[in-house]
């Protein structure tokens, strides 16, 4: 069927990122189907726990940060390159993690994508 190339789908261009201590990283993903990306959230999630939601970059270009903000990280949409970044300016022990980048539906569908660092 044609129907999947339409679908929202965001991937991340790397399956795991590895760092030392006090390094800067960047976790990207990329919307390889849509001609707009939309509202995109951030999650981290350590092993045996809930995701814990990082930031929703929003399509307005406002962001909406978690409740108690990550100073040392910043998230960002390259709309030419269809590409969303989430950098972690001074990686630490307590970064390492899954990171999840989930691009909100805008009619069906549900795409996300885990994030290993």
């Amino acid at each position: 069927s044609s129907g999947e190339s339409t679908q929202d789908s965001i991937t991340p261009t790397s399956s795991a990122v590895y760092a030392k201590e006090e390094q800067a990283v960047t976790l990207s993903c990329v919307d390889e189907y849509t001609l707009t990306m939309n509202n995109i959230q951030w999650y981290r999630q350590y092993s045996n726990t809930a995701p814990d939601f990082l930031v929703l970059l929003m399509e307005s270009g406002a962001n909406q940060t978690a409740k108690t903000p990550h100073p040392h990280m910043s998230a960002k949409i390259h709309r030419s390159v269809k590409r969303v970044d989430l950098e972690i300016f001074s990686a630490s022990v307590s970064d390492s993690a899954l990171y999840f980048c989930i691009l909100q539906p805008t009619v069906t569908g549900n795409s996300n994508t885990l994030y290993k660092n």
